[in-house]
């Protein structure tokens, strides 16, 4: 009797702390990801999806000729502004908003080749194009001295660096 009220108690105190421990600790903050928007989401999207539907209105009989007319040239205009923006650059294209979100979320940029400029791998230690050193300083790995970026053999013990 005694082992099964410990247990009880046991079990009770277990359910307790599972139950209180998001209360105890502090939720994890997690990175924001960016998420494109859907196409009918979108100003070009709504315009459209409205011409679609006073297309159709029409021909069931819902909309008179002079409303088809009106509301047609008032969402013609608007899609047609929606397409100037995109196309003046106004509105990032979403692969630029996901790759910048990206970024962020990882911390830090990827990067940079002082020829080349930016790589798109984030931790790389040569360039991918070139393939010239990224960090500006490294350690010999013989004797431990410091590297210039450009250098080919170690100052000190005339060890060849890694290409």
């Amino acid at each position: 009797m005694i082992w099964e009220a410990g247990a009880a108690a046991l079990l009770a105190a277990g359910i307790i702390w599972l139950v209180l421990q998001p209360l105890v600790r502090p939720a994890r903050s997690r990175a924001v990801v960016y998420v494109p928007p859907e196409p009918e989401e979108t100003r070009r999207g709504v315009a459209l999806a409205a011409l679609r539907d006073i297309e159709f209105d029409r021909e069931t009989g819902k909309l008179s000729d002079t409303d088809y007319e009106w509301l047609k040239a008032r969402y013609t205009g608007e899609a047609l502004a929606a397409l100037r923006a995109e196309d003046a650059g106004t509105e990032s294209s979403d692969i630029e908003q996901l790759i910048a979100a990206r970024a962020k979320a990882i911390g830090g940029g990827p990067a940079a080749c002082p020829t080349c400029g930016p790589r798109p791998e984030p931790d790389a230690l040569f360039c991918s194009t070139c393939g010239g050193r990224l960090g500006s300083v490294e350690d010999c790995a013989r004797c431990g001295a410091a590297l210039p970026a450009d250098g080919r053999y170690c100052e000190l013990c005339g060890t060849a660096v890694a290409a």
